[in-house]
């Protein structure tokens, strides 16, 4: 058993730093081929896509693996199988409205973000939030089997699948690279929906029945956790949304190869990340918390001193980096890099934030949180954007990064002095 534990992570990790280093390649081949302006065009119609993806989602994949692996403990397999139909029906609702939004603004584009050629990108972008949205369930259903390793093997292939597209598309130009890593997605989504229904089969059969007394719950833990994953959408693509409506395509690109350590240090922990949502919400749901918040321990005090260690040789390097990586082009971009950077450090710390509160039934922390953080970068970001471009943007991440940091301290003592002890009945959603 142990042996097949550390198989599954040990492939998990391979997996998703194997799909890590792959979406890396892919971004530095956009911000390389296309240019600062043509890759912010680029990003600018990517970008309102994920964008309205992640506000408008209900991230019933979330609710899936936390309930779907309360009624596994319970064996009650008819609200399983209900509770899998809606969050699905949930999911694909929300991700083609978010779509024929995009879709709507796309006419606008333009004029939007002070540029030209962006309509047909950001019309064709508009195909990926029910896609990416339709592989999400997919992968939730691995998840609740536990093997997160195959789903980590799926991130690889998808990545793969999208670089192809990258460096085809990128040789002819903006709109031919979004058209391609469309493509990509409809290929990925159909196979990871093939195993994600083949792992679902695996669970005893029986009739779906209402959720009953659990469907307020269910709502109620669906609608607190769709509005923290769309605050945490405003912090990954408000700021190249914002900076483009305030300044350039030109900017945008550049602010997007600052954003390298970001991607970078969020890949790091992905795996780990990953590995606490399924064990430790198992672990939850049985009643064992002394096991969830050891790991959160060792997380915490293993990345702190990573980060001690790593810190400051890479601030040091980082002139060199964005020369060898980004190219000469992307010069200018090197001080909102090194700031950026000490922003990826703290959200590498806080990584375990994302998954800790799925696993408690609290996803109201992460309103709390994210709300603080959206509340601080954005005024900043209009400002010091405005004023001082990629750099001011930078800052106004930097600062409201602290601030969640901050918040989740806060957050983290009032835990500690009221204690949560065992599988809580229902689940507690209350903010704090």
């Amino acid at each position: 058993m142990a042996s097949r534990l550390l198989w599954r992570r040990s492939a998990t990790a391979a997996g998703i730093y194997g799909s890590t280093a792959l979406g890396i390649l892919g971004a530095v081949v956009v911000l390389r081929v296309l240019g600062p302006t043509d890759a912010g065009r680029f990003s600018l119609a990517v970008g309102m896509a994920a964008f309205f993806q992640l506000l408008l989602e209900l991230t019933s994949d979330e609710a899936l693996v936390k309930f779907g692996f309360r009624y596994a403990a319970q064996e009650n397999w008819c609200r399983f199988h209900r509770l899998v139909r809606l969050t699905f029906s949930w999911e694909l609702g929300a991700s083609l409205l978010a779509g024929g939004i995009v879709a709507i603004l796309a006419p606008f584009a333009d004029s939007l973000f002070h540029s030209h050629g962006l309509q047909t990108p950001t019309l064709i972008a508009a195909f990926l939030p029910p896609l990416q949205a339709v592989e999400s369930m997919g992968a939730a259903a691995l998840i609740l089997r536990s093997r997160y390793d195959i789903r980590a093997g799926f991130q690889s292939f998808s990545m793969g699948l999208r670089l192809v597209a990258i460096l085809v598309g990128t040789q002819i130009g903006v709109t031919e690279t979004v058209v391609a890593v469309v493509a990509a997605q409809v290929v990925t989504t159909a196979s990871i929906v093939g195993a994600g229904l083949a792992a679902l089969r695996r669970f005893p059969a029986a009739a779906p029945e209402p959720l009953g007394g659990d469907r307020r719950t269910v709502l109620s833990f669906v609608l607190q956790s769709s509005i923290g994953t769309g605050l945490v959408s405003l912090r990954g693509w408000i700021a190249p949304l914002a900076l483009g409506i305030v300044r350039n395509p030109t900017d945008v690109g550049l602010f997007r190869g600052a954003q390298a350590p970001l991607l970078g240090f969020a890949s790091l922990s992905a795996p780990v990340r990953l590995i606490l949502l399924t064990e430790q919400t198992r672990d939850w749901e049985h009643g064992r918390p002394a096991v969830v918040f050891a790991g959160l321990r060792r997380y915490v005090i293993g990345t702190t001193m990573l980060m001690a260690v790593a810190l400051a040789p890479l601030e040091v390097a980082m002139p060199w980096l964005v020369r060898l990586v980004l190219g000469h082009k992307y010069v200018p971009a090197t001080d909102a890099a090194r700031i950026v950077l000490g922003a990826a450090a703290i959200q590498l710390i806080l990584g375990w934030t994302k998954s800790f509160p799925v696993t408690i039934g609290r996803p109201g922390l992460r309103i709390v949180a994210h709300g603080v953080e959206t509340a601080v970068l954005l005024p900043l970001l209009i400002v010091f954007g405005k004023l001082w471009g990629v750099t001011g943007a930078a800052v106004a991440v930097l600062v409201s990064t602290c601030a969640f940091a901050a918040v989740w301290a806060v957050l983290v003592v009032r835990l500690r002095r009221a204690p949560l002890s065992g599988r809580p009945g229902p689940v507690e959603v209350t903010a704090t």
